[in-house]
């Protein structure tokens, strides 16, 4: 009788490859430690592929209920300027609805005088053809009559204007509170809107004042014209109403501009997906290995990957350089320029206008490059500063 069995190994047990050639064979020892390690790398890479993919749909999404609350922000500012106005208007509408109701019961309150003149007419004709009463106590009484049914009228009309006013001024007040609310949420908005952008700008000024230089967003001068239409026959008599009217216009005045400056701010990343392989300043050259001034900052990236604009401009150059490989070079106005080298693919061509976020070509490695990445300058008034607090800045 043949017995058998057989033991069961641990999962990582030490392993032996065998390879035969020629007669001979070669034994490789694969160890538990090296399987270990192997397996680790693999579920990194799994784990790590897995989770980019899953941040970069993330992040796609949250940019377009972003762009879609913007949008929304938008649409809410202009409702709230129409209903505001609207108000107004339906307060003069209840005022000329009222001059017109009374200017009718003029008319009317005539026109029964008139009739009741005809009337009193016939019973004279009367009472002179049948002598059965004394013509001085008919008109007497006649014009106590009319004197009682004249204040009868007037005191009804008194008192039907009388609440009609109580409930003019009633809906006035409610109006005036509810146009409050309105600018004040119009004012807070537009506000915290302009700090933000505000704060933006100081971000990127860090770099700039490294080099004394400051760019100041109220220097721009524009004779663009915009904004909602407010009649100057708005003007409200309440003044705590008007402050809050006036502040809240300012406060978008403020808005419209300071959007239209960081229009023209390079204010974002380029490049959706990379990590920083150089930094700018001096850095060891990957060629010469000697101290070197870089102007810039490398972003490396994958070969294809979309580049972006920033912010509106004309490309000011879009060339095949010996150094910089396929490079383009837009001007932002402002005294701001920008330089993207080594891509790929150019999408745009000199003098071409270019709106922010749009995609002027593809990462890649021409010209004296080590490997795909973007190399990403920014330029103040000629003079490279840091990209790095612009790329970090949100708006």
């Amino acid at each position: 009788m043949k017995i058998s069995y057989s033991e069961k190994k641990p999962l990582f047990s030490n392993k032996e490859i065998i390879f035969r050639s020629g007669g001979r064979a070669k034994v490789f020892h694969i160890s538990s430690k090296a399987q270990v390690i192997f397996l680790s790398i693999m579920t990194f890479i799994a784990v790590w592929t897995f989770y980019s993919y899953y941040v970069y749909n993330k992040s796609g999404t949250i940019i377009s209920i972003k762009d879609k609350e913007l949008g929304e922000t938008r649409d809410a500012y202009v409702d709230l300027m129409t209903d505001f106005v609207t108000l107004h208007k339906n307060i003069l509408s209840v005022i000329d609805s009222i001059e017109k109701t009374e200017a009718k019961n003029n008319r009317e309150l005539e026109l029964y005088r008139n009739q009741a003149l005809v009337v009193e007419d016939k019973i004279k004709q009367i009472t002179e053809e049948v002598d059965w009463a004394d013509n001085g106590v008919i008109n007497e009484k006649a014009n106590i009559s009319e004197a009682l049914l004249q204040r009868d009228i007037a005191t009804s009309e008194r008192d039907v204007l009388k609440k009609q006013l109580k409930d003019l001024v009633e809906d006035v007040e409610e109006i005036k509170k509810a146009e409050f609310e309105i600018l004040k949420r119009v004012e807070q908005v537009a506000g915290g809107e302009v700090n933000k952008i505000k704060n933006a700008i100081s971000t990127i000024n860090k770099p700039l004042k490294s080099k004394s230089l400051y760019f100041n967003p109220l220097n721009k001068k524009t004779d663009g014209k915009g904004g909602p239409f407010v009649p100057a026959s708005q003007k409200v008599k309440d003044k705590k109403l008007d402050d809050k009217l006036s502040s809240a216009m300012s406060n978008l005045d403020d808005w419209e501009y300071y959007k239209e400056v960081v229009q023209y701010v390079p204010i974002g990343k380029p490049v959706w997906s990379y990590w920083i392989s150089s930094k700018f300043g001096t850095r060891n050259d990957p060629f010469k290995n000697s101290q070197a001034i870089h102007k810039g900052i490398d972003l490396a990236s994958r070969t294809g990957n979309k580049v972006k604009i920033m912010a509106k401009g004309k490309v000011k150059t879009a060339e095949v350089n010996k150094t910089y490989g396929n490079l383009i070079v837009v001007d932002h106005g402002n005294g701001f320029e920008t330089k993207y080298a080594h891509l790929h693919k150019m999408y745009v061509k000199k003098g071409d206008m270019v709106e922010a976020d749009a995609a002027i070509g593809e990462v890649g490695s021409t010209g004296r490059s080590t490997g795909p990445h973007l190399h990403y300058e920014i330029l103040y008034r000629g003079h490279p500063v840091d990209p790095l607090p612009f790329i970090k800045t949100k708006l």
